[in-house]
């Protein structure tokens, strides 16, 4: 038998659904993803770590559960919200359904609300708290306090916790892929082309990151609020002193800027999709991207060492930064794709002919 479950939003509004996945209690910072595909990347992104995610296309899980898709070993979200789940998904590759792997570990989901409606209401009013409370429950949590729920410790909650060496077929570079909530893609995107890559927690210092002795840098994304990593901002500024080719990526974009003496500032609901465009200043072109990410850099703070490379076409926000005093870039979006549009994978191959100069 269904059993109703409720969404209570800390401005007061509620929004009455039903209980799939696991059941229980949940409270989460609410966001909402754009993707029409990609609900499985979605869900193993650490970088949605302590968040309760609203899928805005109606229909989830027709093809099922596919491992081989997941971008980390199980999902991050703190539950799932979705207007209606596929219960007999049919694709050649899947291994099960969304609601069994729900179950499997712990997430709460909850269906059969009216997303289109939530969705506006955290456009117009900014991203915002939310608990998922069940009928017959009684919630002790006021709204004031729901207000106060942050994300806390995301980086550290997500990283890995040893050194991991993937090794290509034929090598050609030794990269070095500081994770920061990684999506596995980022390490595939590498490995594909040549990359043995060394996978360190994000707690590593620059000394031990120095000892590896790698032709190139990989910093990954990851979740949270960017200026809360002051140990590995810190680090990452003396790395940048070293001149070893670095790219960045999301959260990576965002450390690397801080490292620089840039600040960041928390957006009204973020970009989350497969479908955001990215401005690259100096061709004009348009380049369709996939993103994930609540924060973003303040233009006006960056410093002569920094120019701007790309900029969201919808907002004008920083997408991209390249460095003229170090060998170094960055972008906001992703262009490991997974799930998304492959138009910026190009910039992984940037980022080996800035290796492949280094060595020159």
């Amino acid at each position: 038998m269904e059993q109703k479950a409720y969404l209570i939003l800390e401005n007061g509004n509620i929004f009455e659904g039903k209980s799939f996945g696991a059941t229980g209690e949940v409270v989460g910072e609410i966001v909402f993803t754009t993707a029409m595909t990609g609900y499985l990347e979605t869900l193993t992104d650490p970088s949605y770590y302590g968040q309760i995610v609203v899928q805005t296309f109606p229909l989830i899980g027709n093809y099922g559960v596919i491992p081989s898709d997941f971008e980390s070993k199980g999902p991050h979200v703190k539950a799932y919200i979705v207007k209606d789940w596929c219960q007999e998904p049919s694709n050649f590759r899947c291994e099960g359904d969304l609601d069994t792997f729900l179950k499997k570990h712990g997430v709460i989901g909850l269906y059969g609300i009216d997303t289109r409606a939530l969705t506006k209401i955290v456009r117009e009013h900014g991203v915002m708290n939310g608990k998922i409370v069940f009928e017959g429950s009684h919630s002790g949590l006021s709204l004031e306090e729901l207000e106060e729920y942050v994300i806390v410790d995301a980086v550290k909650s997500v990283t890995c916790k040893n050194e991991e060496v993937f090794y290509p077929e034929h090598k050609k570079h030794k990269v070095v892929l500081w994770d920061f909530g990684a999506k596995d893609n980022i390490r595939r995107e590498l490995v594909k082309r040549g990359c043995e890559v060394t996978v360190v927690p994000s707690y590593t210092t620059a000394e031990r990151i120095l000892e590896l002795c790698p032709d190139g840098i990989m910093l990954s994304n990851g979740p949270g609020d960017p200026a809360e990593n002051v140990e590995i901002i810190s680090e990452l500024a003396k790395l940048c002193k070293s001149k070893i080719p670095t790219f960045g990526i999301c959260l990576g974009h965002q450390l690397l800027a801080l490292s620089q003496g840039a600040k960041t500032e928390k957006l009204k609901y973020g970009h989350r999709g497969a479908n955001q465009p990215a401005l690259e200043v100096e061709t004009g072109r348009v380049y369709i991207t996939s993103q994930n990410h609540g924060y973003a850099v303040i233009n006006e703070s960056l410093d002569n060492n920094a120019k701007m490379s790309f900029v969201n076409a919808n907002d004008n926000t920083c997408e991209g930064i390249e460095y003229t005093d170090m060998p170094a870039f960055s972008v906001q979006f992703h262009p490991e794709a997974s799930a998304g549009p492959l138009d910026s994978a190009f910039l992984f191959d940037r980022f080996m002919k800035l290796i492949e100069g280094g060595k020159q």
